[in-house]
């Protein structure tokens, strides 16, 4: 029993989550950039697996290469690290089902992942991309540090906190205006 207590406090270490943040985060950049560079090579990878219709791989091509880079960015710089980690999720179990489709079908393709020049494809392929999975299920779960999107938003709610801590209610007061119709004098206020 201890020693499931070691490993379950080992396995949800923030910094384990951290560790594999800026992993899937900069391996979705590395292949989301030479995605892009390479849309035309990548746009044959998944038309090689074929699986989609002609008339919808470049737009595939376009939106997976976009929607890695910026994932990856996001998950790297700890911005709305969830909602990154949950679309690369995604991503990978539709690549993961892709590959094995292709694989049980017989058809002789790389996998399209890095390069377009890719040995064929083995099931070595979706069974990296099934530990990745399991990479971001953790930082979906555990991630909870070094994110840029916290440190802006303290920062802001910090000066706004410090701002209106600092102004007197009397000053609040004399700072807002009245209403139309809704102006007094002086004299009238005396009254």
């Amino acid at each position: 029993m201890e020693s499931w207590n070691s490993a379950k406090k080992i396995l949800g270490h923030k910094y384990l989550a951290l560790a594999f943040r800026l992993l899937l985060g900069a391996t979705f950049i590395y292949a989301g950039v030479y995605k892009i560079g390479y849309a035309g090579e990548f746009a044959e990878s998944i038309a090689s697996y074929q699986i989609v219709p002609y008339w919808a791989v470049n737009i595939l091509a376009i939106i997976f290469a976009w929607t890695e880079l910026i994932c990856g960015m996001l998950l790297v710089a700890g911005i709305r690290s969830k909602s990154a980690v949950t679309m690369i999720g995604v991503m990978l179990a539709l690549f993961t089902a892709a590959m094995s489709i292709t694989l049980i079908r017989g058809i002789s393709t790389g996998c399209g992942c890095f390069s377009g020049v890719d040995a064929p494809m083995t099931w070595k392929a979706p069974a990296r991309n099934i530990i990745w999975i399991a990479m971001a299920v953790h930082v979906y779960y555990f991630d909870s540090i070094f994110h840029l999107e916290r440190i802006i938003f303290t920062g802001i709610s910090e000066i706004s906190h410090a701002i209106h801590s600092h102004l007197p209610d009397a000053d609040l007061a004399s700072h807002t205006r009245p209403r139309p119709g809704q102006q007094r004098t002086d004299r009238e206020n005396q009254l």
